[in-house]
């Protein structure tokens, strides 16, 4: 797992590394897997929402002394858009529309809705 943060501590845990650091952001890889992280969230559950247990991203954040940086959203556009191109070309998806998968709304509108909100943003 990664976080993007505009501040980290001098010291990061032991399951935390420091993969890039730019001008205005940090790029930390989190060991998730490690047995002190799976603690502290433990340590972190709480009911989200009725009937939902997890940990809120700005409750870790704010345990681990890191300020989260929101990501510009032309960032997740991009980062959206290169996920469904590899949905689209996996092979299981290609498997489950072989055997009949028929959605209401397919890879296709999903690009399309992308694609309007990045013409959208440029707009502006």
């Amino acid at each position: 797992m990664k976080l993007y943060a505009k501040t980290i501590p001098q010291t990061l845990p032991d399951w935390a590394t420091l993969v890039t650091k730019g001008a205005d952001l940090f790029e930390v890889e989190i060991n998730d897997e490690h047995p002190n992280f799976q603690s502290l969230l433990e340590e972190l559950e709480t009911e989200i929402e009725p009937g939902t247990i997890g940990v809120k991203a700005e409750d870790l954040c704010s345990r681990l002394g890191i300020e989260m940086s929101n990501r510009h959203l032309c960032q997740l556009l991009e980062q959206a858009q290169n996920l469904i191109s590899q949905i689209a070309t996996h092979p299981d998806y290609k498997q489950l529309l072989e055997a009949g998968y028929q959605p209401d709304l397919n890879i296709a509108d999903a690009q399309t809705a992308l694609t309007y909100l990045q013409w959208e943003l440029e707009q502006k």
